[in-house]
C-alpha cells in the first residue's frame, strides 16, 4: 500500500497493504460475516464458496481494474480480468494471455502474440482491446498504478497487426519493457469499455454483485482459457480491523484473511488448524530523507543516519521479528538486485564524527510517522535513542492515516514509508530516477541516471542486470532512500483450504484463488 501497496501500487493514502479504508473502519458485522456462510446456497454456495476478507477501501471502491491502488482491488481485478503477463515470485516476468513477446534489435519495437481467449460475454480477446486498455491505463486522469510505464509507449506508432498480434511501438529503447505486460493496473478490458457496473473481464471468475466498500461476489467461468476454478463462488469481504479477519477465520465465517501482523500472526502460530501463509521479505520498510531540502541536502547527514540505525534492533522490536534487516536498496532476493553487498553495519564512531563536521550535533529532525504501519511508530521511538548516541535529536509528528501519503509528498524532510515487491527495474525508474513523479527522497544523480539508461537499451540479459547493479551502489549511499528492514507478508487459511501457497504481493500466486480447493 503503498502500505504495503501494490503497492505502492497500493494507493499511497490507504496504507500499507490498504490498512485503512477511505470511509472509515467497516463492522464486521456490516460485512455480513456474522451471519454465516449458508444464507443463499444458489449457484453452489454452502462448502463450494470460498470466502476471502481483505481490508476494505470505502465508498470510492470501483471495479475499474486500471484504478486498482489496495490489495482488495488487485484480488478482484484478479478474479474478474487478465493481463498480458504476470510476475514469478522474483518478480521476473511470465506469460498470461501474451502468448509470446519479442523485440527488435534496438529495443524500440515489440511485437505481442495472444493466446486464444475469450471474454465473459463471447467475444474474443484481441489486439484492438490491448491497444484500448493500454492507451486508457497511460492516461494520468485515469489513475493507474503502471501509468508511468505505460506512457514510454507510443500509441500512435504502435498498431494491431491481425487478430491477435500486436505491435507496441516504444518512445525509446527499453529491453526491460516486458515488466510493463504484468503491471499492476494493466489488465485487459474490451474496446471502448468505460461503464464497470456490470464488468466484463476475461478472467476466471464472472461478475455476480459489488457494493462499494462492501462484499465482491463472483461466479465460476467454465470457459476460461486456463481452465475452469475449483470452486463454484468467490466472495470478498471487508474486514478493516486485524482483530476482525482474526476471528472470522478462527470461527469459520471466511476462510481466507490477509495482512496479519504481530501478535495476531503469533496466535495463528499456536492455533492448531490454520495455516500461516508467509512471504518473507514481501515489504521494504523506508526511512525517506529529502536530500533536496536542509537538512539532507548534507550528504554527510544521510550517511549519519544509515550509519547511526541498528537495523537488527529494529527489526526485533519494530516488527516483533517478523522480517530481517535491510540494506538501503529495494528489492532484496528479487532479479536485479545486486546479492554482493556486505551488511549496513552500525557504526556510531563514523556517524558521530560526520555530524560533528556538519556542524549539526545536537540538531532537531522530525520524522513524519502514522499508524498505517503499525511497525512504524515503534520503529521511531527506537530510532530516535539510536541517533541520541550520535548527536541527533529525532522527533516524531504522527499524521493522520487517511492524508499521511497525500500530505508527505510535499510536507517535511523525513517519513516513513512501505513499497510491496516490484520488479527492481521499475523501482528505480520510478521512485529512484532523478525528476522521476514519485522520487520522494529529491535524489537526483546523473551517473546512477545513466547507468540505469544503459541497462535499459542493453538488450544482453547479463550486462544489463550488471549496469543495474552498478546503478544501485551509486544510489545506496546518496539518495536519501534508507531501507531499514524489509517485513514478512502475512495471510492465513482456514483447514479445509487447499491450493494457495504463500507468494509475495504482486506476484502470480499471491490471492489466486481459481485455484482454491475446499474440503
Amino acid at each position: 500500500m503503498t502500505t504495503h501497496a501494490r503497492t505502492e501500487p497500493v494507493r499511497p493514502e490507504l496504507g500499507r497493504r490498504g490498512v485503512l479504508a477511505a470511509g472509515g473502519s467497516l463492522a464486521l458485522a456490516a460485512s455480513g460475516l456474522l451471519t454465516g456462510c449458508g444464507g443463499d446456497t444458489r449457484d453452489g454456495g454452502g462448502s463450494d464458496r470460498f470466502r476471502a476478507a481483505f481490508t476494505a477501501g470505502g465508498s470510492q471502491e470501483t471495479l475499474d481494474p486500471h484504478v486498482a491502488p489496495n490489495f482488495v482491488d488487485q484480488a478482484r481485478a484478479k478474479a474478474l480480468y487478465d493481463t498480458l503477463g504476470t510476475y514469478a515470485a522474483d518478480m521476473s516476468v511470465r506469460g498470461r494471455l501474451a502468448e509470446s513477446w519479442e523485440s527488435d534489435a534496438s529495443g524500440t519495437r515489440w511485437r505481442v502474440r495472444l493466446r486464444k481467449a475469450e471474454f465473459h460475454d463471447g467475444r474474443p480477446v484481441t489486439a484492438k482491446d490491448v491497444l484500448y486498455s493500454y492507451r486508457r491505463a497511460a492516461d494520468p486522469d485515469t489513475g493507474s498504478p503502471s501509468q508511468q510505464l505505460l506512457s514510454a509507449i507510443d500509441f500512435d506508432a504502435g498498431k494491431a497487426d491481425g487478430e491477435r498480434s500486436v505491435v507496441f511501438v516504444l518512445k525509446a529503447p527499453n529491453f526491460e519493457f516486458p515488466s510493463v505486460l504484468a503491471g499492476p493496473g494493466t489488465e485487459i478490458i474490451p474496446d471502448g469499455t468505460k461503464d464497470f457496473r456490470t464488468p466484463v473481464g476475461s478472467g476466471p471468475f464472472t461478475y455476480v454483485s459489488f457494493t462499494p466498500g462492501g462484499t465482491a461476489r463472483y461466479r465460476r467461468w467454465a470457459d476460461h482459457w486456463d481452465g475452469a476454478p475449483h470452486i463454484a463462488e468467490l466472495e470478498i469481504v471487508p474486514a478493516n480491523e486485524e482483530s476482525a479477519r482474526l476471528n472470522a477465520l478462527l470461527s469459520g465465517q471466511v476462510h481466507y484473511i490477509s495482512d496479519m501482523a504481530g501478535a495476531s500472526v503469533e496466535r495463528l502460530k499456536k492455533e492448531g488448524s490454520t495455516r500461516l501463509l508467509t512471504a518473507e521479505r514481501a515489504t521494504a520498510q523506508q526511512l525517506v530523507l529529502r536530500t533536496g531540502r536542509k537538512p539532507f541536502d548534507d550528504p554527510r547527514l544521510v550517511r549519519a543516519v544509515q550509519l547511526g540505525l541498528d537495523r537488527e534492533a529494529l527489526v526485533r522490536v519494530a516488527l516483533a521479528g517478523h522480517g530481517e534487516p535491510g540494506n538501503d536498496l529495494f528489492g532484496m532476493g528479487l532479479r536485479g538486485y545486486p546479492d554482493d553487498l556486505k551488511p549496513r553495519e552500525r557504526d556510531i564512531g563514523k556517524a558521530r564524527r560526520l555530524v560533528k563536521e556538519a556542524g549539526a550535533n545536537g540538531l532537531e529532525i522530525t520524522v513524519e510517522t502514522s499508524s498505517v504501519d503499525a511497525a512504524w511508530e515503534p520503529a521511531a521511538d527506537l530510532m530516535a535513542r539510536q541517533l541520541r548516541e550520535v548527536g541527533l535529536r529525532l522527533t516524531s509528528n504522527t499524521r493522520a492515516s487517511s492524508t499521511y501519503f497525500s500530505e508527505i509528498k510535499t510536507k517535511g524532510v523525513a517519513a516513513f514509508n512501505t513499497t510491496s515487491t516490484l520488479p527492481v527495474s521499475d523501482f528505480l525508474q520510478q521512485r529512484v530516477r532523478g525528476g522521476a513523479a514519485r522520487n520522494q527522497t529529491q535524489y537526483a544523480s546523473k551517473d546512477f541516471d545513466a547507468l540505469l539508461e544503459r541497462a535499459r537499451t542493453t538488450r544482453d540479459e547479463q550486462g544489463r542486470l550488471a549496469l543495474l547493479a552498478r546503478a544501485q551502489k551509486i544510489a545506496r549511499d546518496g539518495s536519501g532512500l534508507l531501507v531499514w528492514a524489509f517485513s514478512d507478508a502475512n495471510d492465513a487459511i482456514g483447514p479445509s483450504v487447499r491450493g494457495l501457497r504463500a507468494a509475495p504481493p504482486n506476484s502470480h500466486d499471491w490471492a489466486r484463488f481459481d485455484r482454491v480447493r475446499v474440503g
